[in-house]
């Protein structure tokens, strides 16, 4: 009996498992994509965080910060440079960037400036950043649901990708998860030559507020 019940309790975990979710039949990919992008057009703010593993070959190994729609952002961000890694702290206001490196105090930059090397505020931006890679995806396809997200496979152009993530340049396909009752994109994994990144979101339109840092 004992053996009977533990079969019974394993299958019904693994159809749990395989489950669509609550509504049975999964969206169609490009009518998900479509809903995503908008979605994330109309965010006002955000938490994000960008992770490596292995050694993809992008200058941006981690970051973490806040972000508004209007483009100013700060937290931090270690990049590869010179074969170092160089944590910085960093604060964009308007047009300026404060920046610190793990001595010294913080000095500025114009924001064009921070452009040439990674301008973090670009992913809230319409025509450049999440909601324009998600309109941008190639044979998108629903492949379940995981934690009340749909995990979505498909393929983004390099020029699109590379606007979030220095140094891609080339289609990269991975797995994204939207949320269920948004439609926002909560995690993308990019599988690059050497290693992925993991940039992962949170916190939407919570109340931000971008300051300057204090002078020293």
């Amino acid at each position: 009996m004992l053996r009977k019940l533990l079969i019974v309790v394993v299958l019904a975990l693994a159809s749990a498992c395989s489950s669509s979710g609550a509504g049975g039949e999964l969206p169609a990919g490009p009518d998900l994509m479509a809903k995503a992008a908008e979605a994330m057009k109309a965010v006002k703010s955000a938490r994000f965080s960008i992770t490596t593993e292995g050694k993809p070959n992008v200058p941006v190994k981690k970051a973490d910060g806040r972000l508004t729609s209007g483009g100013d952002a700060d937290g931090t961000i270690t990049i590869e440079a010179l074969g170092n890694l160089l944590e910085v702290t960093f604060a964009v206001v308007g047009d300026t960037v404060h920046f610190k490196g793990a001595t010294g105090g913080f000095q500025k930059m114009t924001r064009e400036q921070l452009a040439q090397i990674y301008d973090p505020s670009v992913i809230l931006e319409p025509t450049k950043g999440i909601a324009q890679l998600l309109a941008s995806a190639t044979d998108p396809k629903v492949e379940g649901v995981e934690s009340g997200a749909y995990r979505v496979a498909t393929t983004f152009p390099g020029n699109v990708v590379g606007q979030i993530i220095p140094g891609v340049t080339q289609g990269v396909s991975g797995r994204i998860w939207l949320d269920q009752a948004t439609g926002r994109l909560t995690k993308a994994s990019l599988p690059l030559q050497n290693g992925t990144v993991t940039v992962a979101f949170s916190e939407y339109d919570a109340p931000v507020t971008i300051t300057p840092p204090p002078a020293e």
